[in-house]
């Protein structure tokens, strides 16, 4: 497991690619992206069903599963310990763009240090689509 120092972003795009790092083991995505599903399911089911404890159990599982693929198979630290609010987002864009089969091409992407290009998008800190820029 690596102890590097924490690092600094000035912006949500900036942090998406370092987590993206984080993240290039696929069994880790794997694991993040059931553990992401299970959580809303629990959060989903603890309001249909009016059961208080599913919404407890909900950051158990979904923390639960990524944890194991962050340090049995990635070998590092989860980036929600520095970073717990872009994290959390980007685990639900990262489940997003696994559902619909373009996280594999991202992590490629950041692996190789190629930046974003224009016309890559994803969703920047308050929702909304963020197109990448190149200068």
């Amino acid at each position: 497991m690596s102890d590097t120092a924490k690092p600094e972003f000035k912006s949500y795009e900036e942090f998406w690619d370092f987590y993206v790092s984080q993240h290039a083991n696929k069994t880790n995505r794997r694991l993040h992206f059931v553990g992401t599903s299970l959580a809303m399911a629990c959060v989903a089911g603890g309001a249909l069903l009016r059961r208080p404890s599913l919404f407890l159990l909900a950051p158990v599982v979904g923390y639960g599963f990524a944890w194991v693929g962050h340090f049995v198979f990635e070998k590092n630290k989860p980036a929600s310990f520095d970073h717990p609010v872009w994290s959390f987002k980007s685990d639900f864009v990262m489940w997003s763009k696994i559902a619909n089969g373009t996280m594999d091409a991202e992590v490629e992407r950041v692996m190789s240090g190629k930046p974003a290009e224009a016309g890559d998008a994803h969703e920047g800190a308050n929702g909304t689509r963020v197109e990448a820029s190149v200068n």
